[in-house]
């Protein structure tokens, strides 16, 4: 027996406040799930308190621990059956909550988008995590259940058109509009840091198969957008997309913990539509270009170091309520399997991607996780959302986090007699 279903951790970051407004929301009259906030500052966790909906009756018990506590977060996570991490960059400061969890049999979801550091948990802690009762889920917000979850769920419509997976799928993001936070540019700007600290790294991070697990069988080039091109999916011009790093290598992993469902020559890549004729191409070069540049600037410590001060968003800022409330996003998945059947399925959300939506969907995630007999009673170790949630959180998704999945068209391939 469990104090609660799901203390989040971080509960004073920038996602971790509309992760709670989220809760206190939705579930705050629900006796049947209990959750609870921690942090490391109890003022700071009293001050959020006061902030949540007035409708929430019942404060939710606030639990202080911190990463350099090994004890605190020991006791904490043996409270809980799930917890939800929002404490990053992951890399500086998510390994000791990985370790807790594994520990305690608690088990774990967070929002992390940093392959070098879901790499480095899958080295260290695999074995221990298989000989507990932990259940890790990484990647369980913007980056990366949208694209995991919808090729998921393309897979599953092309097995019930064609009675077999596509084998060839392309995501394209066609419409997107959101803000980044702080801590989103920390992350990006710490995997930078790591790169330029080991030389190795950048070529291990190439491997689109670097998170899948040993012997998983796929050897398959897979393609890289890296620059402006004409797509011939949209007939549209399209660019690099920022979290195809991350992405790309998720779907993977979840191919190969569900024994390479999408068959072992299974080719996947993202890229974002930037529109049509001249407009879309120069927007597609301007995206190019400035990706480019951006890494580029933040790979030379000086020139990070005032973007840092003079540019980017500091730790704990991020996009205002009302611009969460007006972001969005509108993704297509263009599937062929190898006989040419073609399948189009779409993945939409009403919020900002990275915070408002992103709160939304590891919210849902961890109560899932948490609830789910069925999910409870799956082997320890760590998992990607496809793997874990597979069809269970498809429901919850579009009920009450603001996704939607749905077919687009499916055409069979004409047959030769």
């Amino acid at each position: 027996m469990r104090d609660f279903d799901v203390i989040v951790f971080g509960a004073t970051s920038f996602v971790g406040k509309i992760i709670a407004r989220y809760l206190a929301t939705h579930y705050s009259q629900q006796e049947n799930v209990k959750w609870a906030l921690a942090g490391r500052n109890l003022d700071k966790l009293n001050s959020l308190v006061r902030e949540l909906p007035s409708k929430h009756q019942t404060q939710p018990e606030l639990i202080v621990a911190d990463v350099e506590d090994d004890a605190a977060l020991l006791k904490m996570c043996n409270r809980t059956r799930v917890v939800l991490s929002t404490v990053g960059p992951y890399s500086q400061f998510g390994e000791p909550v990985v370790k807790a969890c594994i520990e305690s049999d608690a088990s774990y979801v967070d929002l992390t988008g940093e392959p070098q550091w879901i790499k480095a948990m899958l080295d260290n802690y695999s074995k221990a995590a298989s000989e507990s009762q932990a259940k890790l889920v990484n990647s369980c917000g913007f980056d990366s259940i949208p694209s995991d979850l919808g090729v998921y769920f393309l897979q599953q419509q092309s097995q019930l058109h064609f009675d077999k997976p596509c084998t060839n799928v392309a995501m394209r993001v066609r419409r997107i509009r959101g803000g980044a936070s702080g801590g989103t540019i920390a992350s990006m700007l710490q995997l930078v840091e790591e790169m330029g600290r080991d030389k190795s790294l950048r070529k291990k991070l190439a491997n689109p198969y670097v998170l899948c697990p040993p012997n998983h069988g796929m050897s398959v080039r897979q393609p890289n957008i890296k620059k402006a091109c004409f797509d011939s999916h949209t007939k549209r011009w399209i660019a690099p997309f920022i979290m195809a790093a991350i992405n790309t290598r998720i779907v993977h992993r979840s191919n190969a913990l569900l024994g390479n469902a999408y068959t072992d020559h299974f080719i996947y890549e993202e890229a974002l539509v930037t529109g049509k004729h001249t407009k879309g191409a120069m927007t597609g070069w301007m995206t190019t270009l400035g990706l480019g540049g951006f890494m580029a600037a933040a790979s030379v410590q000086p020139l990070r170091r005032l973007m840092e001060k003079y540019w980017l968003p500091k730790s704990g800022e991020g996009p205002s309520e009302k611009a969460q409330k007006e972001g969005f996003f509108d993704i297509y998945f263009y599937g062929e399997t190898d006989a040419g059947d073609t399948l189009t399925v779409r993945v939409t959300g009403d919020k900002d991607p990275g915070y408002g939506s992103t709160a939304q969907m590891i919210s849902e995630a961890a109560i899932k996780l948490a609830k789910s007999e069925k999910l409870q009673s799956l082997p320890g170790g760590f998992y990607t959302p496809a793997s874990c949630f597979k069809d269970t959180l498809f429901i919850p998704l579009q009920e009450h986090a603001g996704l939607t999945f749905e077919e687009v068209e499916h055409r069979a391939a004409k047959r030769k007699h």
